[in-house]
């Protein structure tokens, strides 16, 4: 496993929820749906992504976009133009006024628009991000990531676009493996542009002693791990391996460890009845007491607090 594995693993889609509609200008939708993550793209003309607050980005045809949730945001032919429908969660379609829309806009499986001949497609499929792991990854990306055709090469967008048209056998199983490797590419090729400003834990997974040290950490996070024991196992000195981690990674490497074990250790104490005494001893920590004084310094309540969702 390495950090950008760990963290896709948190946004893995299951039963994902998908559309494509079919639009002519004007056109503009409110989306509503509550979704932590879509992903999208422009089978056919153009879209414009407008956060509330934030800047409008243009989607051209081709074009993937990753959108944050889980605010409301408009999507539109122009920055200007009033959404006149609201996608509300299942992909259910409303006027403004709340009046359900959903089986009069309704062109096929997956499917919505007044006809389709409209001069602008736009795909999306959305995930239910849950947990701290997941939040990891979000906090990496900015309220929109978009990534022109040209730095797409993956196709499965397209074949994603193919199989939203269809009813096959085992077809949410399809869709869902798809979309996961539609957001593994996107983000390789987001990450990859300068402007995206990488975290740094990212960009460290090419360093040649950084790198193989990050797998250590996310391959057995529970391993009693030092500097000088992760220093050794990259073939390099204590100092120099401690200075070039936290250069790259932007924290000392047992800080690094320990923020990685209390975040696994949050996701299995809000997703699981396992004791707390178990959770310590999965994630690193010789016994719950302590666990409970890691967790309390970097989070400032308890296991426990955090458990009753305090």
């Amino acid at each position: 496993m390495d950090p950008l594995a760990d963290l896709l693993d948190g946004v893995r889609a299951r039963s994902a929820a998908f559309c494509q509609a079919i639009l002519e200008p004007p056109w503009s939708l409110r989306i509503a749906d509550g979704a932590m993550l879509a992903l999208a793209t422009a089978l056919r003309g153009h879209a414009w992504i407008v956060p509330d607050g934030g800047e409008p980005v243009l989607m051209r045809t081709g074009d993937v976009a990753i959108v944050k949730g889980p605010a409301p945001y408009t999507i539109g032919d122009d920055p200007a133009t009033a959404p006149d429908i609201i996608v509300c969660p299942g992909n259910r379609l409303t006027t403004m006024d709340g009046v359900d829309v959903t089986d009069e806009l309704r062109l096929g499986p997956r499917t919505s628009g007044l006809t389709r001949d409209g001069s602008a497609i736009v795909a999306s499929g959305t995930y239910q991000v849950s947990g701290e792991v997941g939040d990891r990854l979000l906090n990496a990306l900015p309220a929109v990531v978009l990534v022109p055709r040209a730095s797409t090469p993956s196709p499965v967008m397209e074949l994603l676009a193919q199989e939203v048209n269809g009813e096959g056998p085992g077809q949410q199983v399809v869709l869902d493996r798809l979309l996961d490797l539609a957001l593994i590419a996107t983000l390789r090729a987001w990450f990859a542009r300068p402007e995206a400003k990488a975290p740094g834990w990212y960009q460290a997974q090419s360093d040649p002693l950084i790198g193989p040290a990050l797998k250590l950490i996310h391959g057995d996070p529970a391993r009693p791990w030092t500097v000088a024991l992760l220093a050794e196992k990259v073939g390099a000195s204590r100092a120099a391996f401690a200075r070039r981690f936290a250069s790259l990674v932007g924290e000392p490497p047992m800080a690094y460890l320990t923020g990685w074990r209390i975040t696994l250790a949050a996701d299995l104490l809000r997703s699981s009845d396992i004791t707390i005494d178990s959770v310590a001893r999965h994630v690193g920590y010789a016994n719950a007491f302590a666990l409970s004084v890691a967790f309390k310094r970097v989070r400032g309540l308890s296991p426990s607090r955090h458990r009753a969702g305090v």
